[in-house]
């Protein structure tokens, strides 16, 4: 008999999670709570809230759910896997203790201090006028400086302050004004690293882990990385500088440090490791760790797992991962996402979405703020959709996805029309 998968969230994430899992044969019945209309021709979707831990068991329970994948780090950081695995049920993600890599930034710089592993050099404050002072030995030479709020901050706590006043605005607004609550209680303050950024996942079952591929995230609103952060205008798998001397380094000097001193720490780590990384003239350094699949990154890592993704996730959650086999798919692949204009500020919603249907057969659309009202697939959120497409090279999954891209409209769509091109230069 087949398996019966639950897939927890809403997002592109989640839809990609939903699409990859759809295609393994072991899988029988997939829900999805709460999902989305894409998620829909997959799954049941479910209405229950992604961090209404009770509301989860009890349906796991009831509908004797084989294994739980969590998209989204809020239900970790709450203890998700601790319930379910109380309650006898298998469980892909990590424990309360072992999220805190991403829960806390305080916990996270605190272990890659202890354990040698390579990142920015800091300093933790509670008090605002000692954070101050610390940010001043920064920007007194001319140096940016990066303030972090210690806790979840929907991707918003981190600032890179160019000079001293935007240093002392962002301690003020996170320490003094509670602009992400409690998660501002402490906070790290860094040097700027410099380098290029890329992000690294790998799938632990808390001895062992398996590393799957890289990608590069597009944060910024505008073309040529301008403009404030988002939650992700798009991504590309293995960019040029990911060579094989750096995946060696990267699971040698980061990764299996990381899971060795989670398990020397007592809290061994289960799940998805996302290492997001800066490369560095000295190599790479951690700029921070997540405890879930990233996105977009995940809408464009799932079609180059040629692996069944089942194995893996059934693999980390019941620990034993050692020996399980990982193919990858040649080629690129690039996911360009579509948003509501006004995002990341203030956007509409409720704007009718067309094309869908005039899509090729072999492009994937993974829905990240969708609806339906009256029958008609509508905007619900700044990110709508990520449009995503394979290539034999980088060049090839570009222009494919671009011309993909072109076929779909909603009034006041905005994307970014350079993403993955700094893999051609």
């Amino acid at each position: 008999m087949g398996m019966r998968v639950l897939v927890v969230g809403s997002g592109g994430r989640e839809h990609a999670l939903v699409w990859k899992l759809a295609q393994s044969p072991r899988v029988e019945q997939l829900y999805a709570a709460p999902g989305n209309p894409g998620m829909a021709a997959q799954a049941e979707c479910i209405d229950i809230k992604a961090d209404d831990i009770d509301g989860l068991l009890d349906f796991a329970r009831k509908t004797r759910i084989d294994l739980t994948v969590v998209g989204p780090e809020a239900p970790l950081v709450k203890g998700i896997v601790d319930a379910f695995r109380s309650a006898g049920l298998q469980i892909f993600g990590p424990t309360a203790a072992a999220a805190r890599l991403e829960g806390s930034k305080v916990f996270a710089k605190n272990l890659f201090k202890k354990y040698s592993i390579p990142t920015a050099r800091f300093e933790v404050f509670d008090d605002a006028a000692a954070a101050r002072a610390y940010a001043a030995t920064y920007t007194d030479q001319g140096l940016p400086v990066v303030i972090k709020a210690d806790g979840l901050a929907a991707g918003k706590g981190v600032v890179v302050a160019a000079d001293q006043a935007e240093a002392e605005g962002a301690i003020t607004s996170i320490m003094q004004d509670k602009s992400f609550g409690a998660s501002g209680d402490q906070v790290v303050v860094e040097e700027c690293l410099v380098g290029q950024e890329l992000s690294f996942f790998a799938i632990s079952d808390g001895q062992s882990f398996v590393p799957l591929l890289s990608a590069q995230d597009h944060k910024r609103i505008f073309d040529g990385d301008q403009g404030p952060n988002t939650g992700g205008m798009g991504a590309y798998t293995n960019p040029p500088l990911y060579t094989a001397e750096l995946h060696q380094r990267i699971v040698t000097e980061v990764i299996q440090p990381t899971i060795d001193a989670m398990r020397q720490e007592g809290c061994p780590y289960t799940g998805v490791l996302y290492a997001g990384l800066m490369i560095t003239a000295e190599g790479p350094k951690v700029l921070e760790y997540n405890a879930r699949f990233g996105d977009p990154e995940t809408q464009v890592l799932m079609p180059m797992i040629k692996s069944d993704l089942i194995t893996l996730l059934e693999g980390s959650a019941r620990g034993d991962l050692a020996g399980v086999p990982v193919e990858i798919e040649s080629g690129a692949c690039v996911g360009v996402v579509l948003a509501s204009g006004g995002y990341p500020a203030s956007y509409q919603k409720g704007k009718v979405i067309e094309g869908l249907p005039d899509l090729a057969p072999e492009t994937m659309v993974f829905h990240a703020g969708t609806a339906l009202r009256d029958g008609l697939l509508v905007t619900d959120g700044g990110r709508v959709l990520a449009v995503v497409c394979r290539g034999s090279s980088i060049r090839e999954a570009i222009d494919t996805v671009y011309r993909e891209v072109a076929k779909i409209s909603f009034e006041a769509m905005y994307y970014r029309r350079d993403i993955g091109r700094r893999a051609l230069s």
